[in-house]
C-alpha cells in the first residue's frame, strides 16, 4: 500500500508504473485513463457509468449533502445552493457537473431528490 492521499494523478502514476497494484479513485480519473490502467472488475461487474448509476458496481458510492434544515433562510445563498445543486442543469443527464466526473441518478431518483430540496423534507431520525 502506497498512501497518495487525495492526489488521483500520483495514484494513476504509481499505477502505471507498478505492476498488480491496486488504486481507488473517482470514476472520472479512470476515464480519463483507460488507455494507461483499467478498473477493477468485482464479482463480474466492471465499472462503467451505467453500472455505477444503477448500484451495481460494488464499489461505487452515492454524494451526500446535509443540511441543518434549521440554516434554511437564515445562511445566505444556501437555498440557492441546494436548488442549483439538485437542477438538471448540475445533477440531472448531460448536467454541467456530469462532465465534471459525477454520475447522475437515474431520472425518477434526481426528480426524488428535487422534491426533497423543494419540499424541505427532513430526514427521519435513525433507529435507536
Amino acid at each position: 500500500w502506497i498512501d497518495a492521499g487525495e492526489n488521483d494523478n500520483a495514484i494513476v502514476g504509481t499505477l502505471t508504473k507498478t505492476p498488480g497494484s491496486l488504486g481507488v479513485f473517482g470514476w472520472s480519473y479512470l476515464e480519463e485513463n483507460m488507455d494507461k490502467i483499467k478498473g477493477a472488475t468485482i464479482n463480474g461487474v466492471r465499472p462503467s457509468a451505467q453500472t455505477i448509476a444503477d448500484g451495481s458496481y460494488p464499489l461505487s458510492r452515492s454524494l451526500f449533502i446535509y443540511v441543518k434544515k434549521a440554516n434554511i433562510g437564515v445562511t445566505p445563498g444556501l437555498e440557492d445552493f441546494l436548488k442549483e445543486f439538485t437542477s438538471d442543469a448540475a445533477t440531472g443527464r448531460g448536467g454541467y457537473l456530469q462532465g465534471r466526473g459525477l454520475i447522475p441518478l437515474p431520472p425518477g431518483q434526481h426528480q426524488a431528490q428535487k422534491d426533497v430540496v423543494t419540499k424541505k423534507v427532513s430526514m427521519p431520525r435513525p433507529a435507536a
